[in-house]
């Protein structure tokens, strides 16, 4: 099967199953259509594989049962397959592509980008809401937050519905949110966790944000666990990379405030000679970071948030 079953038929019913959205590639997915009519919205997870935090959140949302929502609950729980089973950092193995940097993809491209494609031309459409959740990939520590498409009041709005203590405002291309978006598909891209890690705490927490998604968009009626805070903090990222190639020694940690200018870490060599030393510059705090000792020049080293002025 290399489509999806219809995701509005009328009839209360769970579907579960795999589809191949290429040749070379089959994925799982669920189905729940609640008992009424309502929104459908598309949950994602493991585009980045070894991001377990959020593949388990989305292995559990396969169980909610057509009496419990509205509309229609469309998961597709782990989109890179062999990522997951192999643990990889980031990459598609079939290609060696950060799938995540690949949208809206190409239909005759490698792997990534024919997946990418497949979901930007028959799955986004049909979504009225898009979450793709992430979790933190084997080499990153981070505080949660959610990223959402700057131009898009619809994703900010959710973006505070989800209820992580901030969101960032993104833009660029290549990215399952932007790519929603540009289909008309308000989205968010929300992190919890972190160096693989999940646990009850940490899929709790991702848990009671889609609940609270799914509560703003009329899916659910509730009652949903409240955001700990009534708006998140509103920031933009800067993200430097790695100048060369070799150890990584973090000079700020999570949250950590930052000025310009200042020292935010070392690259060093194996005999301790300093090869680059990277300086902010940004004003803001600490987002996340590499947490891997070694380093690939051109690789993310950590991610600065400066607050956006209201």
């Amino acid at each position: 099967m290399n489509s999806l079953p219809p995701f509005r038929t009328g009839k209360p019913r769970v579907e579960k199953g795999h589809v191949q959205p290429t040749h070379d590639l089959e994925i799982p997915f669920g189905i729940i259509e609640g008992t009424e009519p309502g929104p459908c919205l598309l949950v994602t997870a493991g585009v980045h594989g070894s991001e377990f935090c959020s593949i388990e959140t989305a292995l559990r949302l396969l169980k909610t049962k057509p009496e419990e929502i509205k509309g229609t609950l469309v998961v597709l729980p782990i989109l890179n397959v062999k990522g997951f089973q192999k643990r990889s950092i980031y990459i598609m193995p079939e290609d060696s592509k950060n799938l995540n940097r690949m949208f809206p993809g190409k239909p005759d491209g490698s792997t990534s980008e024919r997946l990418a494609h497949w979901l930007v031309a028959n799955v986004f459409p049909q979504a009225d809401a898009y979450i793709d959740m992430h979790g933190g990939d084997l080499d990153e520590s981070l505080a949660p937050f959610t990223i959402y498409p700057a131009a898009c009041e619809r994703s900010k709005a959710l973006a505070v519905a989800f209820g992580i203590p901030v969101a960032i405002a993104a833009g660029g291309e290549g990215y399952t949110v932007n790519a929603a978006y540009k289909v008309g598909v308000p989205s968010i891209l929300p992190e919890v966790s972190g160096n693989g890690l999940w646990g009850e705490a940490t899929v709790g927490e991702m848990t009671a944000g889609v609940e609270r998604v799914m509560q703003h968009i009329g899916m659910i009626a509730g009652p949903v666990k409240p955001a700990p805070q009534e708006a998140p903090r509103f920031v933009t990222m800067w993200v430097p990379s790695a100048p060369v190639d070799g150890l990584w020694y973090a000079a700020k940690e999570i949250p950590d405030p930052v000025a310009i200018g200042d020292v935010l870490g070392e690259i060093r060599d194996v005999f301790g000679t300093v090869l680059a030393t990277v300086r902010s510059e940004k004003e803001g705090f600490v987002l996340y970071r590499l947490t891997s000792l070694s380093v690939n020049k051109g690789e993310a080293l950590l991610g600065v948030g400066t607050p956006i002025a209201s």
